[in-house]
């Protein structure tokens, strides 16, 4: 299986009053991993493939040591946990080489903005998203 890393930059605002990253704030470290990789990494040159919109359906998130600010980045492995006809799940870890901060998934429901619907992952989308699943946890589901 695939993981697509992204290297995440910690900015001083996202700390709280205790000195460490907000837990608000992993939501936001998810999302820019997540856009990367469906936006930026998706499939052939000009193509629409999830450019039409997508929306967040459900967020899961394990918090398992606090994070610092520090001038270096943290590391978000994103990799495709289920695909459905017209929804996809994806799983994280946001971490360095030693340590894991967080565990965290997220259900999401590609959607037509012009028609305000959802809609059905094309052929182009999971042949994409197929290179990221994880075979372990799809024979599991």
């Amino acid at each position: 299986m695939t993981r697509h890393h992204y290297s995440c930059p910690l900015r001083w605002s996202d700390m709280d009053a205790f000195g460490h990253v907000n837990n608000v704030v992993f939501i936001r470290y998810l999302e820019e991993a997540r856009i990367d990789f469906m936006f930026r990494l998706a499939p052939g040159g000009g193509s629409p493939s999830f450019s039409g919109g997508s929306v967040v359906a459900r967020h899961e998130i394990d918090y398992k040591l606090p994070l610092v600010h520090r001038h270096e980045p943290v590391t978000v492995e994103l990799w495709v946990t289920k695909i459905g006809a017209a929804t996809l799940t994806i799983g994280y870890e946001i971490k360095d080489e030693d340590q894991v901060y967080v565990r965290a998934s997220t259900v999401i429901v590609p959607y037509d903005l012009q028609a305000g619907r959802p809609r059905r992952i094309t052929a182009e989308e999971k042949s994409f998203l197929l290179k990221y699943l994880d075979d372990a946890e799809a024979l599991a589901a």
